[in-house]
């Protein structure tokens, strides 16, 4: 983690919102560092050290899924947020095994900003991606509750996948995880987050 501010790598290619993220962010006491393209960012990446990350979902050339993947590979683990407008099956089931700290749908408030972001530094702060194998209790390194919950966004898709493969393993969560190519704890923090939200079904719940 850099020294003082955490440095905010912003991948936005609309001037207007990336302007918008800069100052917000700034005002949140991040540093933040904006970019147009994914290419750029990877080389931004390559010049300093990053904290967090906001990636819209759609860029020219490379996506933000694209570049966090690539970012993965490379063992790269800084909280990442997407930006989106929509979603697709494909780009949820990704979010789940990349770990997405958070979505932001498009045009977004400041108080949205600034809960994804407080999750974003609590994720920081516990290091959750590089130790995803670690066991934890579902009730620990609690997020809050986002301020929106868009029907129809990434953000649904990705809730409705991991429900749909906990109904398919009958409750079982250590075989939902391995269905869903995510570790236990992943799952655990999804899940925690989704019962904060007031959206797991009952049977979904932990018996």
């Amino acid at each position: 983690m850099s020294v003082g501010r955490p440095r905010l790598l912003i991948v936005e290619d609309e001037p207007r919102l990336r302007e918008f993220l800069e100052r917000a962010s700034t005002s949140m006491d991040f540093e933040p560092v904006a970019v147009r393209a994914a290419e750029s960012a990877l080389k931004t990446i390559e010049e300093q050290p990053i904290d967090v990350g906001i990636f819209d979902l759609t860029l020219p050339g490379m996506s933000g899924m694209e570049l966090l993947e690539l970012l993965r590979q490379r063992n790269i683990n800084i909280p990442v947020i997407i930006l989106t407008g929509y979603g697709s099956l494909e780009s949820a089931r990704a979010a789940i095994r990349l770990e997405v700290v958070d979505f932001l749908t498009k045009p977004c408030s400041l108080e949205e900003l600034d809960a994804a972001l407080s999750r974003a530094r609590r994720r920081l702060l516990n290091d959750a991606p590089s130790n995803a194998a670690n066991e934890v209790n579902p009730s620990t390194n609690a997020d809050s509750p986002p301020t929106t919950n868009p029907t129809g966004t990434l953000e649904a898709l990705e809730r409705d996948h991991i429900f749909a493969a906990l109904r398919y393993q009958k409750g079982n969560r250590a075989a939902a995880a391995a269905q869903l190519g995510i570790s236990e704890r992943t799952l655990y923090y999804r899940l925690n987050r989704y019962q904060q939200q007031g959206t797991l079904p009952d049977d979904c719940r932990q018996r």
